[in-house]
């Protein structure tokens, strides 16, 4: 009986160590509301495909783990903050390229 609590005990724990590190699980996606730009679908596969992994932008302190803990404004990404830290031309597509929104923002 001991062995049983102990395991159910570590398997539900584990449940939610991983529900708390993988905020966006595979073939799942966040929306934001962008606002007049249309809305913005965050898909972590996208981004993992590119290498990136969630530790980049949720320990670095660009985004916080809970959902809709940040407030994300274009103002805020062009001075390179959130999402901007890494759009900005070099490392990935710029968020001040008029051209770009339309990877981000669907209407």
């Amino acid at each position: 009986m001991k062995k049983v609590i102990v395991m159910s005990l570590v398997v539900v724990l584990s449940f939610a160590m991983a529900a708390t590190v993988f905020a966006v699980p595979a073939g799942k996606t966040v929306e934001f509301d962008g606002k007049g730009g249309g809305k913005v679908v965050f898909d972590g596969k996208i981004h993992a495909d590119k290498g990136a992994k969630c530790a980049d932008c949720h320990q670095s302190g660009l985004f916080k783990m809970k959902k809709g803990g940040d407030v994300i404004t274009m103002k805020d990404m062009e001075a390179g903050k959130n999402c901007g830290a890494c759009h900005n031309g070099t490392k990935a597509f710029s968020v001040k390229d008029a051209a770009s929104c339309a990877k981000c923002h669907k209407k």
